[in-house]
């Protein structure tokens, strides 16, 4: 069964591989200096990026106030759910174990310029996320008292209005949901395991009782969340993903207050080594480019159309505040999250030390918790950090995990409303579930279930993209008229029926 099951995850990196890869696994383009190392899709992902900031004025810095101010003076409603509560949801999403493993594996691989580049496609991809967001809210449908839409009502809107369409896509998002469960599983037990070690002092031999209890708990809280429906999970994720940030944050401050005078060194070093590498990351400016912009697209999602649901969800005045409520989250994501991530591993200088071999042998959230040791310089104050990103990491984990199961239900509704249907997605979800955190448990690699996500990452940029330049035009329509303020957004706005919309207004 082992063989089996790596030899599955085999396939789908190799596919992975392929498509992230074209054209740089052919000779000739990878002989080309720079852009000989960056995929096609990566530049189409920020080219993309580019596209939308420059004819959309950049919206993602002219409006960023006016989102924040959007997100603090929204409230609970009673069709669909607050501004604030779709923002946090979708961070819920976006804010996940690749905040620390991401990062980590980009700047380990291409040096501390990769959090530059980082930081570069974060900001055009911000324009992305406007696109898709407001798109997911003009095409946004309404099923009893909730409103759904995403990447599946927009998509069948573009493409004939068929209703096979529109199954067709949200299919791929059950797909991609059920590709990316499994390491969120696996995280989530690994984070339990960890904090029970930390407090106790004692080793959890793999497969223990007290492992499989763990087991029996998460089943437990994630079969009460998710067949609570869409209010109980943002209800959840409404608490969870505040103290998530705020205890990351803090805990990452502290470490960084602890270092204070490397802050300038830090900010000097991620500048030059962006485009002059040192040696022992390979010392080409494509390793650090292509490995900062591909984890940050990936940290963040902009294009991927996964987070376009919890855009649709929320009421909202005009469909141009959720796309710059969702651009602000792209921020929170990588300009916020992931730099505290870079300020840990790139101020602890673990990377640079006598003995930094062991250090980049290490895997991607040991080689973060060496980091915080380097950063704390005492036994006591590592023991602490650890434990605090533990429970960070496993909250991540557990949140991002609740995103794809709630959005994977709502896709299964675009396709029939039969209640069977409904709870048999529901069981194998939880089944898939089941799935990762068993590999956890018997020793499995999770590099292996993260070859699956990588291959569901680029599954969903392949359909989104073409997506988004057709419905690119609507997009201008809509931003012309909110910063024209000309009337209520409905129908007539678009030159074509927006029922949602008219119900609103």
């Amino acid at each position: 069964m082992y063989e089996l099951i790596s030899s599955i995850c085999s396939i789908f990196q190799d596919l992975a591989d392929l498509v992230w890869g074209f054209p740089t696994n052919i000779a000739w383009y990878a002989s080309l200096p720079v852009i000989g190392e960056l995929p096609l899709v990566i530049i189409l992902l920020v080219g993309t990026g580019i596209y939308f900031t420059c004819n959309l004025r950049f919206v993602q810095i002219k409006y960023f106030r006016y989102g924040l101010n959007v997100l603090i003076n929204s409230h609970k409603e009673k069709q669909g759910i607050s501004p604030l509560a779709s923002f946090l949801l979708s961070t819920a999403m976006r804010v996940g174990p690749g905040n620390i493993l991401g990062v980590t594996g980009a700047v380990s691989t291409g040096g501390p310029g990769a959090l530059f580049w980082m930081w570069v496609s974060a900001f055009f991809g911000m324009a992305t996320a406007f696109v898709e967001s407001t798109l997911s809210q003009i095409y946004k449908e309404k099923q009893g008292d909730e409103y759904v839409g995403g990447l599946p009502c927009y998509g069948r809107r573009f493409l004939g209005g068929a209703a096979i369409i529109g199954g067709v896509l949200s299919f791929l998002y059950i797909i991609y949901a059920l590709l990316c469960i499994p390491a969120q599983g696996f995280n989530t037990i690994s984070a339990m395991v960890a904090v029970t070690q930390n407090l106790t002092g004692a080793e959890i031999a793999a497969g223990s009782s007290l492992i499989w209890g763990f087991f029996l708990l998460l089943m437990a809280l994630t079969a009460f969340s998710i067949f609570g429906g869409l209010r109980r999970i943002t209800n959840i994720t409404d608490v969870l993903v505040p103290i998530m940030a705020v205890v990351y944050v803090v805990a990452v401050l502290v470490m960084v207050a602890m270092k204070l005078e490397l802050l300038p060194w830090f900010f000097y070093v991620v500048v030059t080594e962006a485009f002059r590498p040192e040696p022992v990351f390979g010392g080409a400016l494509g390793i650090a480019l292509s490995q900062g912009i591909k984890r940050g697209l990936m940290s963040n999602e902009a294009g991927q159309g996964t987070l376009s649901m919890p855009a649709a969800v929320s009421y909202a005045k005009h469909p141009c505040d959720q796309g710059i409520i969702q651009a602000i989250g792209v921020f929170l994501d990588t300009i916020v999250i992931c730099t505290l991530t870079g300020f840990v591993l790139i101020m602890g200088q673990a990377w640079m030390k006598d003995g930094s071999a062991a250090w980049f042998k290490m895997g991607r959230l040991e080689k973060f918790l060496a980091s915080c040791a380097q950063m704390l310089g005492s036994e006591a104050g590592y023991g602490l950090a650890t434990l605090v990103i533990s429970i960070c990491f496993g909250i991540f984990a557990f949140t991002c995990l609740l995103g794809f199961l709630s959005f994977s239900e709502i896709c299964a509704k675009q396709i029939s409303n039969n209640t069977v249907f409904i709870v048999a997605v529901r069981l194998v979800n939880l089944a898939v579930l089941a799935f990762g955190m068993i590999t956890n448990i018997v020793g499995f690699d999770l590099s292996a279930l993260w070859n699956l996500s990588d291959f569901a990452n680029i599954m969903m940029v392949c359909c989104n993209l073409p997506l988004l330049y057709l419905g690119f035009g609507k997009v201008q329509k809509a931003f012309n008229h909110f910063e024209c303020k000309e009337g209520k957004f409905c129908s007539e706005t678009l030159d074509e029926p927006l029922p949602v919309w008219d119900e609103i207004h």
